[in-house]
């Protein structure tokens, strides 16, 4: 190809590697067709650099391209993959289990993934149809595999896809497997390197069996299946937004006892295009509101929602008023600790040998629930494949019970290890139940929860700053704010400063220094004296910078909760005019 298109010489060399070497007549059709448009752009863009297999894996838009989710991007992390898996299990049969969601292309990739495992001489246990993340969590432990992957791109926009790698645990890699796999997917350089040619008899394809023993697993969670009985008919409105939810999400709220459950047609039905939502993301209002309007209809009680995936949900309660309102991940997490940690002590289940789980930019309130409790509740970074290890370093000594984070990601119980929207669904029905039970609902179950331990707020400002210059700007943000932190935010002192980076925490009245005991993250937290806590955070997947607000004060009774909330949504306001984020 002449460069007509002005390419940069090292994208110009890509694409002619891309047109003559042994690619599909496909790929080369369609990157034709980017040439004959004379679309420079879209071309440096999709041959500029090498799709980054990151710490969790994949994750890009789909197209021609090695800076693209297609065939042979997907087929160099495999081969990658099954490399370093062959020197960390020599001499063992190896296996793997995959799954995909409901994402174009997701069942082409998750059989390209089959295809380079299978011909690597690795076991590989396939799910015959879409089902959720979890689940595959799940089917590691179950099936004793060493490693799993789970083709999807969770809530991002159509566009997109990825490819999440999971070790013997269920948990996503982390330290030291995430690096060495890395080095070894690097080594990837050419196609020659990869294994295409499927070996049929290593491929065992999978479904009834780890349905029933996954609903099996979850049904063991219900804490008060009599108080079920009672209030079986609790109306509920379930949205899968058109992903994997689906699948098990009513079997699961079958399995619980509930009885009364409408599924919501208009997204009912496993769709990549995502036909009724811009965001396929139930944290988004947008994605959330036909099922609310159901809701309203029918005269619900609860709305359940659940992402393509199905490793988060939302939910939508009816208010002090009537009306159907959002609860955010904050809130959803900490509510779930307050009724799994009372219910627990109820059924005289707490030993004094349990734990929960927190991640630094969500609310302390379920630190403050876990403290009430009697309970241990250990903090970690974002993502839950911190929260995955502690439960595997855990493990014999003691047990865990909950943990979340405020991305909605919730796991209740340590058969997955990963953050389950299943299992999350059943236990946030049967909470509603319980309210019910109560003569509640769960909007006044969440005030009485704030009266007991405090009336937390939280918010969250995302910035994009895209290109290099962006990524330059949210470095020197941070930089700005460690030479020079603030003395005070929003009229009170700020009296502790930790930086997950070098890994210490200091107090800023006295000096004093003490480790964070947590690998190093880019991530800076500043305490106040009135329990006022601001965390920065730069996105590892995207160019933003996110700063995470929470700040809290008590709640006397629940005829003030509308007053200190308008106090508390004041205090974000100037937290976010003191620090310049608007």
């Amino acid at each position: 190809m002449d460069n007509n298109l002005s390419l940069e010489p090292a994208v110009l060399t890509k694409v002619n590697t891309w047109l003559e070497g042994a690619y599909d007549q496909d790929t080369k059709t369609e990157l034709q067709r980017l040439i004959d448009s004379q679309d420079s752009d879209a071309l440096t863009d999709s041959f500029y650099k090498d799709l980054e297999f990151g710490t969790g894996g994949l994750r890009g838009i789909m197209g021609v391209g090695s800076n693209r989710m297609n065939r042979y991007t997907v087929g160099m992390a495999t081969q990658g993959l099954s490399n370093y898996l062959l020197k960390s299990f020599p001499g063992q049969q190896i296996s793997v289990a995959i799954a995909h969601d409901s994402r174009n292309n997701s069942p082409y990739f998750a059989n390209v993934v089959a295809d380079v495992f299978s011909a690597n001489g690795i076991k590989v246990y396939f799910f015959s149809e879409l089902r959720p993340t979890p689940e595959l969590s799940f089917a590691i432990r179950h099936l004793g595999c060493q490693s799993g992957v789970v083709l999807t791109a969770s809530h991002n926009p159509k566009e997109y896809n990825g490819y999440k790698a999971y070790w013997n645990d269920g948990g996503q890699v982390t330290a030291p497997h995430d690096k060495n796999i890395i080095a070894e997917v690097n080594k990837i350089t050419s196609l020659d390197q990869v294994k295409f040619e499927r070996n049929e008899a290593n491929v065992e394809f999978i479904l009834d069996e780890l349905d029933q023993a996954y609903l099996d697993k979850v049904a063991t969670l219900s804490v008060d299946p009599e108080m079920i009985k009672r209030q079986h008919d609790l109306s509920i409105v379930f949205t899968p937004i058109h992903g994997t939810g689906i699948t098990l999400v009513p079997r699961a709220l079958e399995r619980f006892g509930f009885t009364n459950v409408h599924v919501l047609e208009a997204q009912a039905t496993p769709d990549g295009n995502f036909p009724t939502v811009v965001y396929p993301n139930p944290e988004e209002k947008d994605a959330m509101n036909l099922a609310m309007q159901k809701a309203q209809e029918l005269n619900a009680e609860l709305v359940l929602a659940t992402d393509p995936d199905a490793d988060r949900v939302g939910i939508a309660v009816r208010d002090l008023n009537g009306q159907f309102v959002l609860l955010n991940g904050n809130q959803t997490a900490a509510l779930l600790t307050y009724y799994i940690l009372q219910a627990w002590k109820k059924a005289g289940k707490l030993t004094g040998k349990e734990y929960v789980v927190n991640t630094i930019v969500t609310t302390d309130l379920i630190n403050r629930v876990a403290e009430g409790f009697g309970v241990d509740c250990y903090e970690t970074l974002t993502g839950f494949k911190y929260i995955a290890t502690i439960m595997r370093e855990k493990e014999g000594e003691a047990q865990y019970i909950c943990g979340g984070e405020e991305s909605y990601g919730f796991l209740v119980g340590d058969f997955v290890r990963d953050k389950d929207a299943v299992s999350s669904c059943a236990m946030i029905a049967e909470m509603t139940a319980a309210a019910k039970d109560q003569g509640k609902s769960l909007y006044e179950l969440m005030i009485q929860m704030y009266q007991e331990f405090g009336f937390y707020k939280e918010d969250l400002i995302s910035l994009t700053k895209k290109g290099h210059r962006g990524a330059q700007e949210i470095q020197e943000m941070m930089q700005e704010l460690r030479e020079n932190p603030p003395k005070s935010i929003a009229g009170s002192e700020v009296v502790e400063l930790i930086d997950y980076k070098t890994g210490f925490r200091r107090n800023l009245r006295n000096g004093e220094e003490s480790a964070t005991g947590l690998e190093s993250s880019n991530v800076l937290q500043f305490l106040t004296e009135d329990g006022t806590k601001v965390s920065a955070r730069p996105s590892g997947t995207e160019p933003k910078i996110k700063f995470y607000f929470s700040v809290r004060e008590p709640l006397a009774s629940a005829d003030e909760f509308d007053q200190v909330g308008q106090k508390l949504n004041d205090k974000i306001q100037r937290i976010i005019t003191d620090l310049n984020l608007k």
